[in-house]
């Protein structure tokens, strides 16, 4: 029976016949120990000469990392076993050798390794991280399916900038210009005046190169806008959301979380509602903890959010940053002109920032007012206009980091590792 790693459990006591790569083996005496992965899973498999005879038991011995096989074996429960289960092998054919694989059991460093992605994507590691990701890439089509919004895809060359143009990746459409996008929230708000509750999810960009482990130039974000939803109601739609994925991911990725060493106790505590402190209140906070690097009116830095997400076990929401600070759409706050109903959620353990939102703004003279403040093109927004000429309702919006989510989830140490491809770094991945 031609099977998977995933499903060798129905199997149990029967004979299989298993399509993998070899990620690793050792042998002793007359017995080879083959790890075997097949991208759903990994188990090993158990060579032992005097059952298979000669020819078997060298081509398992002889066969060298990442060369592809068909490997014929009895499926054993095995509680020792990561995953349970244990192949006792009694036949070995291969299809590849693979020769001089570059990335060996020994310790390589995060440079390496990035340089060599397409093959790192293969170890035990990256293929726990990546299946953490995808689970929350499920369990976001299923949270937000379940709660009656519709996925709207945003175009990835726009003519205009959610947030000005000094971080867009110029390039030419025809004879106009166009950026890569670095959001899909301004058509997501148009969308949301058709749909009423939608969500994209899709690629996005900063033509900022990266300084930090927390940083990349492409990732990829989930942006929700909803009509008839003000400040407050988006906060709690947030933290379910977060909730909800976290609680996905523990329930789904167990062995994952183990492979990578995640303390889930941690993340447990990940469940709605999560505490909230105002900008105010926040430089205070880090003016008490000797932060005197910072005053009203700064945006935070790393360590700053840092300090602040270590005083709290869940994620908390940094609310009400002052109006200078943020894109010229969010809404101000009704009994202070200085600061917006915005909020930025950051991650605990170090994380950073995964999710910004605010209000939009709803009002056309107020929105054509801060178009001009901010030095933008009237034509270009014409359209974004309508949406307040035409109609218009409270309606507010946020977008959360998929690869900080990861990295945060994951409890890996650099972003990078959440991404398959991460092409922009400081030059081209081919």
């Amino acid at each position: 029976m031609k099977t998977t790693i995933a499903k060798v459990g129905n199997y149990v006591e029967q004979e299989v016949k298993i399509g993998a790569w070899l990620a690793n083996k050792r042998s002793s005496g007359k017995i080879a120990f083959l790890q075997l992965r097949d991208g759903t899973g990994f188990i090993q498999g158990v060579v032992v000469k005097a059952e298979v005879g000669e020819e078997v038991f060298q081509a398992a011995k002889n066969v060298t990392q990442e060369s592809s096989l068909y490997v014929t074996g009895i499926v054993r429960a095995d509680d020792r076993a990561p995953s349970g289960y244990e192949l006792t092998v009694t036949k070995v054919e291969v299809l590849h050798e693979a020769t001089d694989y570059p990335i060996t059991p020994k310790e390589h460093g995060t440079e390496f390794l990035m340089d060599h992605r397409h093959l790192w994507l293969r170890s035990k590691r990256q293929h726990a991280v990546m299946k953490v990701r995808n689970e929350i890439i499920r369990a976001t089509y299923e949270f937000f399916n379940d709660n009656d919004f519709v996925k709207v895809d945003p175009p990835i060359l726009t003519g205009s900038a959610p947030e000005g143009t000094t971080e867009l990746f110029a390039t030419k459409y025809f004879d106009e210009d166009a950026y890569l996008s670095q959001s899909g929230q301004l058509y997501m708000e148009a969308a949301a005046m058709a749909l009423g509750r939608v969500f994209s999810f899709g690629p996005t960009f900063r033509a900022e190169k990266s300084k930090t482990r927390r940083h990349l130039i492409e990732f990829w974000m989930i942006e929700p806008e909803m009509a008839f939803v003000e400040f407050e109601e988006s906060l709690e739609i947030q933290e379910q959301y977060v909730s909800y994925i976290a609680k996905s991911v523990l329930e789904n990725c167990q062995l994952e979380l183990k492979t990578l060493g995640r303390d889930t106790e941690k993340l447990t505590k990940v469940q709605a509602p999560f505490p909230r402190i105002s900008y105010d209140d926040a430089i205070e906070f880090l003016h008490e903890k000797g932060y005197d690097d910072i005053k009203w009116g700064d945006d935070f830095g790393a360590p700053h959010e840092t300090a602040i997400a270590e005083h709290y076990d869940k994620p908390v929401f940094i609310t009400h940053y002052p109006t200078s600070l943020k894109p010229f759409y969010m809404q101000p706050d009704p009994n202070r002109d200085d600061v917006v109903l915005c909020a930025d959620l950051i991650a605990p353990e170090g994380y950073g920032e995964i999710i910004g939102g605010s209000e939009r703004i709803h009002s056309q003279e107020l929105l054509e007012q801060r178009i001009k403040e901010h030095n933008l093109s009237p034509d270009t927004y014409n359209w974004y206009l309508d949406l307040r000429k035409y109609g218009s309702v409270p309606h507010s919006g946020f977008g959360l980091g998929l690869e900080r989510t990861v990295a945060w989830l994951s409890g890996v140490e650099h972003v990078r590792e959440s991404i398959p491809f991460p092409r922009l770094l400081n030059r081209l991945y081919p």
